[in-house]
């Protein structure tokens, strides 16, 4: 599948300029009744899989990051913060770009995080990171099944993903949020199941959050067979 081609088709990018800023502040911490609201019931899904990820790419240091669908960089700057020698944030709004950039150079980061808009899915299979990071991107991708298999092409160890929740409130809620915005995709544990179960020579676990599972994937070396295609406890 061609990300560029799906871009243009369906307005994905223009709708995450439009809402760069806003996105920006998914991650804040307000101490206010509606932020606190917010927090607990729409952004708690986002907050923990950031910390679920970040726990599992530590110890950073020396490392290289893929971090796809990077939007204003929160995943690549806390990486480079904590030591990583190289992050790459890919994503196709500029406006989620310029955002990063401007971010990384307040932190004085921008020789350590490269941010780009580019077509993930024609990244040269040539460029391989430590870990690959998926956050929030499978919701917009008709295909997960081929990104998954082209983000394990691009990590040497482990790669993190998010899939939105079919089914239930927050589902329906989502829908009606992003209706003739840009495309949703849902998922329900059996479909994400059968897309890591098919994999060879890679473990899997699957955490339930409140809007998304959240997925992390570790290849196994060539000669552990026993866990091969197997679910990680």
């Amino acid at each position: 599948m061609n990300n560029s081609s799906f871009k243009t088709k369906d307005g994905t990018s223009g709708f995450f300029d439009s809402y760069a800023d806003g996105f920006d502040s998914i991650y804040g911490t307000g101490n206010g009744f509606f932020q606190r609201w917010l927090n607990r019931h729409l952004r708690q899904s986002i907050l923990l899989r950031f910390e679920y990820t970040l726990a599992g790419c530590l110890p950073a240091e020396g490392k290289s990051f893929l971090d796809v669908g990077c939007g204003p960089g929160h995943y690549s700057l806390a990486l480079a913060q904590r030591g990583a020698k190289e992050v790459l944030g890919l994503d196709f709004a500029p406006a989620m770009i310029e955002l990063a950039r401007a971010k990384a150079r307040a932190a004085g980061l921008e020789k350590v995080c490269r941010y780009e808009v580019r077509d993930f899915f024609q990244l040269e299979d040539t460029e391989v990171f430590d870990s690959v990071i998926m956050m929030g991107f499978l919701d917009y991708i008709d295909d997960a099944t081929s990104a998954v298999a082209k983000a394990l092409k691009h990590a040497g160890s482990s790669v993190f993903f998010s899939f939105p929740v079919s089914g239930g409130f927050w589902a329906w809620q989502r829908k009606l949020r992003y209706k003739r915005k840009c495309p949703l995709y849902l998922y329900s544990l059996e479909e994400i199941q059968d897309i890591f179960s098919s994999l060879e020579g890679v473990r899997y676990k699957i955490r339930k959050l409140k809007r998304d599972f959240w997925v992390r994937v570790d290849k196994l070396p060539m000669e552990d067979e026993s866990t091969k295609n197997k679910p990680g406890s």
